[in-house]
């Protein structure tokens, strides 16, 4: 039987951290063990913008998602693949909480691997943290690394 672990990072020390979790939870489980990476940049598709940013957001978008790629997702992968840990990674636009929770389910994830949020003050208290979110809403486990 395989497990799929979805592991939320974003190339900072605390994503990091969960990272590193991750990859000893499937040490721990062996080789039917996957991980999956997911780098969610937030983006609304409902931002108040000029006619000149509209037509510059489709760009942006594209610039966003290879710098992600490049400097998160690649360097993660090619360290698990040293590793000899199975894992695929992605970046995905949106809000994380409800990004990582889609993706555990379209994967039948075992559970969701993320750091512990450093957001703080009003729009952390007023909208909640991404973690605090993802562990409300969830449809699998989530492990929270401190």
């Amino acid at each position: 039987m395989s497990a799929t672990i979805i592991v939320g990072v974003d190339g900072s020390e605390a994503g990091n951290r969960a990272l590193a979790y991750a990859k000893r939870l499937a040490t721990l489980i062996g080789s039917e063990c996957k991980l999956e990476l997911v780098c969610v940049v937030e983006w609304s598709p409902y931002t108040f913008q000029t006619p000149e940013e509209n037509s510059h957001r489709k760009k942006q978008k594209q610039i966003e998602t290879q710098n992600a790629q490049e400097r998160v997702i690649d360097p993660a992968l090619a360290s698990l693949k040293e590793e000899g840990i199975a894992a695929s990674g992605v970046v995905k636009f949106g809000k994380a909480s409800s990004i990582l929770n889609n993706i555990a389910v379209e994967h039948n994830a075992e559970q969701i691997v993320v750091a512990r949020s450093t957001e703080q003050g009003l729009s952390a208290r007023v909208f909640g943290s991404v973690t605090a979110n993802l562990v409300m809403s969830a449809n699998v486990p989530v492990t929270v690394v401190s």
